[in-house]
């Protein structure tokens, strides 16, 4: 075998977990070849380097044998080097930190810390509407005694008046 489908041996060789996906990203532009885009029919030779880009991280990687049949995670160094830059390593590493560190507030579920947070911050938030304990009468006392409501005026006790007369 001197050639094989690019899409073929980039699903193969466990770049990509399914071939559907390594075709898409090869008509997506992520998959290249000297910096030139690929279609997944291209056909690729022992000795050349494909840049895959899976942002945030673009990966190298030099073809060694061809396959065209999925094999082992084992048997994957037989086939392919990974010659990613050291700087593109790091910026994975640093990816992978900062996802765990420092995750966006409102992306993906909320962990269990923050779902018990956000339960006492409601709960506190109720003023204790769902506490067991009764609450004292006294404490919702207004400061205005209930003939002197500033929010109730004489236009809204005149419409009351008016909304209930009997119709002759």
């Amino acid at each position: 075998m001197k050639e094989v489908r690019i899409d073929k041996w980039l699903w193969a060789t466990r770049i990509f977990k399914t071939r559907t996906i390594a075709t898409t990203a090869c008509k997506m532009g992520r998959v290249t070849i000297d910096g030139m885009n690929v279609k997944p029919s291209r056909l690729i030779k022992v000795g050349e380097r494909i840049d895959v880009r899976k942002p945030p991280v673009t990966y190298s990687f030099e073809v060694i044998g061809l396959l065209q049949n999925r094999v082992g995670a084992k048997l994957v160094p037989q086939y392919l080097r990974n010659v990613t830059s050291p700087d593109q390593l790091r910026l994975l590493e640093m990816v992978k930190i900062d996802g765990f560190v420092n995750r966006q507030r409102g992306q993906g579920r909320p962990t269990k810390k923050e779902g018990r947070e956000m339960k006492e911050f409601t709960d506190d938030a109720f003023f204790g509407f769902n506490d067991p304990t009764p609450l004292d009468d006294a404490e919702f006392d207004f400061d205005w005694d209930e003939d002197e409501n500033p929010l109730w005026t004489a236009e809204d006790e005149q419409r009351l008046n008016d909304t209930h007369k009997p119709s002759k």
